[in-house]
């Protein structure tokens, strides 16, 4: 097992409430070829797309699966304690109902949404509808910080140490860690997300307008809550094209319509000297890997 930092690490709450669906000022989104559609999109509470369920294929536009949480409505408006929930959560952490009728019904973060700065949280179809649109959520966020002493050159973020133990990593010498995923994806085709001043929350997408791209990486087969690799690129402190660097990132939203857009992906390692090193394995979803937690 490769050694961690974990027991330098703190263990904090932060609160949430699920969000409403959003349907914006203009309900029409244009996609590329200028055809105009109005389609579901984020927040709120998603019945039928989990972690494990296609990205793509999908009548939808950047639609979180399972429940989306904020923490604007409570304190109306405030900027600090969304702030602090979107900085702090980590895929992997464990998520409690503190209201309503699924009091005390457990979750697992997956991943963040930036833009709208929404915390995406899985729970099992039977709590999901006993849950309604106001719940609050808390989160123990724990892994902020985290990172691989034998290992300077490679970056950490957004994981609960219990998700990393999981996702079974290899040491390969050198300073390399081998890393399964699902897809490896080329940094030309990033796109909404891409030169953010920071990575520990929000996302970037993968553009599937190209269908030579997408075909000759195998994307159209993408999952919600799959590790993926984004080669040429780095997100040590913001995302960036970088030749020879490597990001590891889960897809957590679905793809989209609009140009630039598409499944996005939140970061979770990075090396800008391209010392992560993927491997394909179908297993490589949250899905899976919270069977192991």
């Amino acid at each position: 097992m490769i050694k961690t930092n974990r027991d330098q690490l703190v263990c904090q709450s932060v609160l949430g409430e699920i969000t409403s669906p959003l349907g914006g000022i203009n309900p029409y989104r244009i996609d590329p070829d200028g055809h105009p559609d109005v389609y579901p999109g984020v927040g709120g509470i998603t019945y039928n797309l989990r972690i494990g369920d296609p990205a793509c294929g999908l009548f939808a536009d950047h639609v979180e699966p399972g429940v989306s949480i904020s923490n604007f409505t409570q304190f109306q408006g405030q900027s600090g304690p969304n702030r602090a929930l979107n900085l702090f959560s980590c895929a992997g952490n464990v998520a409690k109902v503190v209201s309503g009728e699924a009091q005390g019904k457990n979750g697992r973060v997956t991943g963040k949404h930036g833009g709208i700065e929404h915390v995406l949280v899985d729970f099992e179809p039977e709590v999901l509808e006993d849950l309604v649109i106001g719940d609050k959520i808390q989160i123990k966020a724990f892994g902020c910080g985290l990172s691989f002493p034998d290992f300077p050159h490679i970056k950490v973020l957004n994981l609960d140490p219990d998700l990393l133990e999981a996702m079974e990593l290899t040491d390969l010498g050198n300073g390399r860690i081998k890393v399964p995923v699902t897809h490896e994806i080329p940094a030309k085709i990033m796109g909404s997300g891409i030169g953010a001043s920071q990575s520990h929350s929000g996302d970037y997408d993968i553009q599937m307008f190209d269908e030579p791209t997408v075909s000759e990486y195998g994307l159209n087969d993408l999952r919600l809550g799959d590790l993926v690799s984004i080669s040429d690129a780095d997100a040590s402190y913001g995302r960036i094209y970088k030749t020879g660097g490597m990001v590891i990132g889960i897809v957590v939203h679905s793809n989209c319509v609009l140009a630039g857009h598409g499944p996005g992906v939140m970061v979770i390692m990075s090396s800008k000297e391209g010392l992560l090193v993927p491997e394909t394995d179908s297993r490589a979803n949250l899905k899976y890997l919270f069977t192991n937690l």
